[in-house]
């Protein structure tokens, strides 16, 4: 009885620790993707600007997220999250930094956006805290 109770309390132990990271990241275009285009933008650059998201994941879904996100931008590596169809809880709370620092700030876009992201990751559940910083951009005009 004594080595199931300590063989139980050893699970459950194991169970309710976890570990924790934090990555820094910034976009940059990928070299082997030139871009050229005719179109110009004049585009002002403004005070630092910040935005933050957290999401909870339990198991495989993700809970308790921002429910208004950026579109259109790409964050690099995968988008299904494990190749499961339920997201990248990253790149949501990355959409949702994104989109708080930009409507708050009343930017047209985040110039040299840089994203901090930390999880604490536990055995079924965890969050991901993002913040997002950069610099407000606002077009003047697009010729």
């Amino acid at each position: 009885m004594k080595k199931i109770l300590i063989a139980s309390s050893l699970v459950m132990a194991g169970a309710l620790s976890g570990c924790s990271s934090m990555n820094v990241s910034s976009n940059s275009m990928p070299i082997t993707a030139p871009l050229q285009t005719d179109i110009k933008a004049d585009v002002e650059v403004g005070e630092k600007i910040t935005g933050k998201a957290s999401v909870t994941k339990i198991l495989f879904f993700t809970i308790g997220s921002d429910k208004q996100f950026a579109d259109g931008v790409s964050y690099g590596g995968s988008s299904g999250g494990m190749g499961l169809p339920f997201g990248d809880p990253v790149s949501k709370a990355k959409s949702a930094a994104a989109y708080k620092a930009v409507t708050a700030s009343g930017a047209d876009i985040i110039v040299a956006p840089r994203y901090t992201v930390e999880t604490e990751d536990f055995l079924v559940f965890g969050t991901i805290n993002v913040t997002v910083e950069g610099y407000k951009g606002t077009i003047k005009s697009i010729k």
